[in-house]
């Protein structure tokens, strides 16, 4: 595998990782209470996090969407909040660290940092409970740098349905569909990840601007349903969308799903949320995970998933989100931020071609912002601002 390795790191430096999630804010926020001294990323954090400096380098990446993330358990102005609270701990981050992580708002953006030598770094909120059912809120984080919105997380909001809830909508309402056609006006990325197959849908036949998955596999190699059906791949080409792969295992090996579902069960009766990554919730899996030993994802199992998506959509429209820190499991020679040369390993080994591979770690992402930019500057100078609300279109 060495000469392989080699060759995905040249590739790396000439077209860096894009990755579409990481949830280091959330982790900083839980464990330290953002408290950059304690965790801080300039430093060896391997006993803490997947994620500092060093590895993000090591791993070749070039841009990363730092989700700005919080549980779907708020709501309302809490919610609003803490979603700013996340904004501030990676504009802290930037400010920190401005020789490694480069402020990013545009694809133009992006292609100066990697030119620089520094990780363009941007942001993306996940799950629209962050808006509080407020235009006017999401144009406020447009406004603080957000880039992509995830419509739900794991529960339904009054406007869309998520993957992981009983179906409420059916999809997107009325207000759901205008909170898309903001979304295409202001210039932010819609995603897709959390959602319902339903929500999905409704979301690709309201869009005018390309849309994303940032951290969704293949629903057809692993039956969960935070994955994307291929009905759904298959659609991305006439949309321009990129479908970012994770690397999480309960989505990614059907294998570990169903012992997933005990080990969240386990954490639950313990009194930790299932999605704890604090030390004493780790505590609990671990001992859960000696008694029943773990399932475990490779490489090669989100090679598989590339492979078909890469059938399914087309090369033009699939990269790679890996969710660090926002997991507390990942698949062997995954561990961590600094992984990203054996998965580009592993495609050389089934013969993806260097141009395919440029498309999926950079290319594509980059592409896929700047028409985004481009449909809201044309859209921008047609129609104002939407100042509707849940009642005004929903009742």
């Amino acid at each position: 595998m060495e000469p392989y390795l080699a060759r995905a790191r040249e590739l790396l430096a000439a077209a860096p990782i894009v990755d579409g999630h990481n949830d280091l804010p959330w982790a900083l926020r839980e464990q330290v209470g953002y408290d950059h001294a304690r965790r801080d990323i300039a430093t060896d954090q391997s006993a803490h996090l997947h994620t500092d400096i060093a590895r993000l380098r090591a791993g070749g990446v070039g841009a990363q969407f730092w989700s700005v993330y919080v549980r779907s358990s708020l709501s309302g102005d809490a919610a609003v909040s803490a979603t700013l609270e996340q904004i501030d701990c990676v504009d802290q981050l930037l400010a920190r660290h401005p020789d490694a992580l480069a402020p990013a708002l545009t694809a133009d953006d992006m292609d100066k940092a990697r030119a620089e030598g520094r990780i363009a770094s941007l942001k993306g909120a996940e799950g629209g409970h962050s808006i509080n059912n407020s235009l006017a809120t999401l144009r406020a984080l447009y406004a603080l740098g957000v880039r992509y919105m995830t419509l739900t997380h794991n529960d339904n909001l009054a406007w869309a349905d998520s993957a992981t809830d009983a179906p409420q909508v059916g999809g997107l309402s009325p207000f759901g569909h205008e909170v898309v056609r903001e979304m295409n006006r202001t210039g932010m990325l819609v995603d897709l990840s959390h959602v319902a197959a339903t929500t999905m849908r409704d979301a690709l036949g309201t869009t005018a601007a390309p849309l994303i998955f940032s951290h969704s596999s293949s629903r057809a190699i692993c039956d969960h349903p935070r994955n994307i059906p291929d009905d759904v791949l298959e659609r991305l080409p006439a949309n321009g969308g990129v479908a970012m792969a994770t690397f999480v295992p309960k989505f990614i090996l059907p294998a570990a799903v169903e012992w997933t579902d005990r080990a969240d069960a386990n954490l639950r009766a313990h009194g930790f949320d299932h999605l704890d990554t604090t030390p004493a919730a780790m505590a609990v899996h671990a001992a859960f995970e000696a008694a029943q030993p773990r399932p475990v994802a490779t490489v090669s199992t989100v090679a598989d998933h590339l492979d078909h998506m890469r059938e399914a959509a087309g090369i033009d429209h699939i990269g790679i989100g890996g969710d660090y820190d926002g997991t507390a499991f990942t698949p062997d020679g995954l561990a961590d931020v600094s992984g990203y040369p054996n998965l580009i390993a592993e495609l050389l080994r089934r013969n993806w071609s260097s141009a395919d591979l440029a498309k999926l770690t950079w290319h594509n992402a980059v592409r896929v912002l700047r028409a985004a930019e481009d449909v809201a500057r044309d859209l921008s100078a047609q129609r104002a601002p939407s100042n509707a609300t849940l009642t005004d279109l929903d009742g």
